[in-house]
């Protein structure tokens, strides 16, 4: 394993009141294992920080919402690795989460964010990442 040792992401499914779920993509710059996909807003837990406190920071810098935790959902880890060695291990630690406050506008990191109608979600599902798949599978939305 690389020193970088196992990853802990916190983030959101957000449902709006229509029954649409958001949906953020990272600028092209940042790179990385979910470059060029869409994905639920989250990122990495902080040492010393609370879970449902990391999410709401987490959504908050990437979309300028305030939510509501309503419930966690199952957590689940993604390795990755090459030539023998892991490269990437993150667990998710995800929540569903209804929006309470803000207005939707990319964070620093993020260059998209867009709301997907549910029965949408179909059509777009190769540009989802597959993690965000498996997220949008657990949360029961598709």
């Amino acid at each position: 394993m690389d020193s970088r040792g196992v990853t802990i992401a916190v983030g959101a499914v957000i449902e709006d009141e229509m029954g649409r779920i958001l949906l953020v993509k990272h600028l092209p710059q940042r790179r990385g294992f979910w470059q060029g996909k869409w994905i639920c807003p989250g990122g990495k837990l902080k040492m010393g920080e609370e879970i449902e406190e990391a999410v709401k920071r987490e959504v908050s810098e990437e979309t300028h919402l305030k939510v509501n935790i309503i419930r966690p959902l199952i957590p689940f880890a993604r390795i990755v690795k090459s030539n023998g060695r892991t490269t990437l291990h993150v667990v998710y630690v995800d929540f569903l989460a209804r929006p309470i406050g803000g207005e939707l506008r990319p964070g620093s990191d993020v260059g998209e964010a867009r709301w997907v109608a549910k029965k949408d979600l179909p059509l777009i599902w190769g540009e989802l990442h597959e993690d965000t798949q498996r997220l949008l599978k657990l949360a029961g939305v598709i």
